[in-house]
């Protein structure tokens, strides 16, 4: 199993380009804090902020907690200010939260809370939370097997740009698996991946235009 600070990266990083019109002056100064390599000082102010109940402190001071940034590892600390951010509906801390569902990670392992908290990112439109939710019905894990309720998770996590979901839907569109057989679709979006440098998208783009072009439906 990962260690929990390799399961959630550079979240932190993340959610102040993801939500910044959501930064309120408390979080700014954290970040300005934290990017300036002051971590103490950053996890002060946003303990500050969270405890203000301002959502996106509570997300970054769980981060801060449960990577130990600016003081020792708090993985119980993390969970708590991690499930209010969630429960105050920031998508960037029901994705996480969903992570820390899947692993085991200060709390018990569930794959259907997992799919719960994925499915909420993924309604406020969480790309990774999307591609997360999508894979879950694909492959009947924490939610039913459901191949049409994959393709519309993966497409839509497809026309957020994700590469992955790109390719993914392709061939969900190339072979009729959760959405009508459409070859012209599944080569647009083998194109789409294949320009973001998929090398195996590029292959089977080749192959379905070479068979659109031989009059395949």
């Amino acid at each position: 199993m990962k260690h929990h600070a390799d399961v959630l990266g550079p979240a932190i990083l993340a959610i102040v380009c993801c939500v910044a019109a959501a930064a309120t002056p408390t979080t700014d100064a954290g970040w300005q804090a934290y990017r300036g390599g002051d971590h103490a000082a950053a996890r002060m102010i946003f303990q500050q902020g969270a405890d203000k109940g301002d959502r996106l402190a509570e997300f970054n001071l769980a981060m801060m907690l449960l990577r130990g940034e600016g003081g020792r590892t708090d993985l119980d600390g993390g969970v708590l200010w991690l499930r209010r951010s969630a429960e105050a509906g920031l998508p960037q801390a029901q994705y996480n939260l969903g992570l820390l569902y899947e692993n085991g990670i200060g709390v018990g392992r569930s794959l259907t809370s997992a799919t719960e908290w994925w499915h909420k990112a993924a309604d406020q439109g969480h790309t990774e939370a999307q591609v997360e939710l999508a894979t879950q019905y694909f492959l009947g894990r924490g939610a039913p097997k459901d191949w049409k309720l994959a393709a519309k998770w993966y497409e839509a996590a497809a026309q957020s740009g994700h590469v992955g979901a790109q390719y993914i839907i392709g061939s969900f569109y190339e072979h009729g698996d959760g959405v009508p057989q459409d070859l012209r679709k599944a080569l647009d979006w083998y194109v789409a991946a294949a320009k973001q440098g998929d090398a195996g998208a590029a292959v089977q783009a080749k192959d379905v235009a070479r068979r659109l072009s031989e009059g395949a439906k």
